[in-house]
């Protein structure tokens, strides 16, 4: 790593639906089935209430839409199941996903995959993408409360023994953007299901095309706004 690329960074932190696994068409599918299963319908303008949520609320929301007299275990349990079999098959990444865990890699420079998915989904996911590409991961279930509450970024930063304000977070939803800025890390927001505007710390862009680590580092060099 060049010393222009690495001054002032400390590690690099990625969401994963939606961000760097095209995989919020398989969580639409897996919703649809569950909910019919309840006896409800399920669209698009559902499944938007839950970007970069928790399972444990669409649960919830499912019961609340339907309700149906199930467990929220139960129906949180279905969800991850279905999710579990698809990925276990296939999991689509997303554009420039693949170039950019690869150049952090090459750098040497510490990195963490932190989802609001349960660490069932997180695991084929690591063996697909590849677990070397990653310092460490912290699953919506390992932690007291997920996005958009910042414990998963605090917990990951510390785990990574790095200063928040010179780590750089990488999402697709308010939810996690709240999450990583709360925690008070600069965000990358690749804008998914839902609009992102422009915010202090905050750059928005249309692909993971658009970012490299030089632009990554540029992010938390002194003077960056």
């Amino acid at each position: 790593m060049g010393e222009d690329t690495g001054r002032g960074l400390q590690a690099v932190l990625f969401d994963m639906d939606g961000l760097l696994i095209d995989s919020e068409r398989l969580w639409l599918e897996v919703e649809t089935e569950v909910m019919a299963w309840l006896g409800g319908t399920w669209g698009p303008e559902q499944q938007e209430q839950l970007v970069g949520g928790s399972v444990g609320i669409a649960a919830r929301l499912m019961l609340d839409l339907t309700g149906a007299d199930v467990p929220p275990e139960e129906v949180a349990r279905r969800m991850v199941d279905g999710m579990v079999e698809r990925l276990s098959a296939c999991v689509p990444m997303m554009p420039g996903a693949k170039e950019l865990l690869a150049e952090v890699r090459a750098a040497g420079m510490p990195s963490a995959l932190v989802s609001s998915s349960h660490r069932r989904l997180i695991e084929p996911v690591l063996d697909a993408i590849g677990r070397e590409h990653f310092t460490l991961s912290v699953a919506g279930d390992e932690v007291e409360r997920t996005k958009p509450d910042p414990a998963p970024y605090v917990k990951a930063t510390g785990l990574l023994g790095a200063d928040p304000g010179r780590c750089v977070v990488l999402e697709d939803s308010p939810n996690g953007l709240a999450a990583a800025e709360a925690a008070g890390c600069r965000t990358v927001a690749v804008p998914g299901m839902l609009p992102i505007p422009e915010a202090p710390g905050r750059t928005v862009v249309a692909s993971l095309r658009e970012v490299d680590l030089a632009r990554l580092a540029s992010l938390v060099a002194p003077g960056a706004a």
